[in-house]
């Protein structure tokens, strides 16, 4: 097995003059890992160095307004075709010309976007908890806003920093069994960011964005992927109805989730990234 390359860091100027930091590690064929909303470029793999230490060559960023890279120079440029954009300024600036993708929930929203724009671009797909559901609408059945939750957390976060937004988190959904966990590890990433109320604009633009109108536009993408589910029962906020909707709309794309009462395979570093080996290998 070959011995990982020293992480170097990275650092790319999109153009709208956002500063995108991120790190490289091994010099194999490439991947590009993409976070989740309000996490940062830890928070994919979970740390993991399987995926360098088995001959890939590891690309891994922080979205504009989260971790170490700087705000959008609008609180509206969030949204998934900047957010398409910024991938493809990064590629472009260390001369990849095709990579496999692995996105984490916003993450896994914007390499579909992406491989919609530029098929050409993408060797594999790993979409990772994917949660968008073009069928959602503004405002639920009950008359409520749908984004409300998403706007009192960037109020939250707004007005009283991590505390604020763990305040306005509604953790009754998450199940005893994982709470705990799900507390320490959106304390810990939220404690993460250099720019909290870049964050807060996230929150309320990106849940608004669409990267694609109608799940049969995900007929058009012609690239091998993998689909990694949670169960309801541990990861609400990240249906498993939905993932499974992705897997059978993109053609030949594989399905993955966990064992009934086990921890998902979105949370474990190790375990994920042996499925993206495998992905990376078809």
């Amino acid at each position: 097995m070959p011995e990982p390359a020293h992480a170097a860091e990275l650092s790319v100027a999109t153009d709208d003059g956002v500063l995108l930091s991120g790190e490289q590690a091994g010099t194999g064929p490439p991947i590009v890992l993409l976070h989740g909303l309000t996490a940062t470029r830890r928070y994919v793999v979970m740390g993991s160095r399987l995926l360098e230490r088995s001959g890939l060559g590891v690309i891994a960023y922080d979205a504009r307004g989260h971790g170490h890279s700087t705000p959008a120079p609008a609180p509206s440029a969030y949204g998934y075709e900047r957010l398409a954009r910024d991938l493809l300024v990064v590629l472009d600036s260390v001369g990849i010309e095709r990579a496999v993708l692995a996105g984490a929930s916003m993450g896994a929203h914007t390499a579909v976007r992406f491989a919609l724009d530029h098929p050409e671009r993408v060797a594999a797909l790993g979409l990772i908890t994917p949660a968008f559901d073009p069928a959602t609408q503004t405002t639920g059945a009950d008359g409520r806003d749908a984004f409300a939750d998403w706007d009192a957390l960037a109020r939250g976060l707004r007005e009283g920093g991590v505390e604020g937004f763990l305040a306005a988190y509604d953790f009754s959904t998450v199940p005893d069994t994982w709470r705990a966990t799900v507390e320490t590890v959106v304390r810990q990433r939220l404690s993460s960011h250099d720019h909290p109320a870049a964050v807060a604009d996230a929150l309320e633009v990106v849940p608004r964005s669409r990267p694609f109108e109608r799940f049969e536009a995900l007929t058009a993408i012609d690239a091998p992927t993998l689909v990694v589910a949670s169960r309801d029962e541990a990861d609400p906020s990240h249906p498993l109805a939905v993932a499974e909707r992705y897997a059978q709309a993109i053609p030949g794309a594989e399905l993955i989730v966990e064992e009934p009462g086990r921890s998902p395979v979105a949370w474990q570093g190790g375990q994920l990234s042996k499925a993206l080996l495998d992905l990376t290998a078809t």
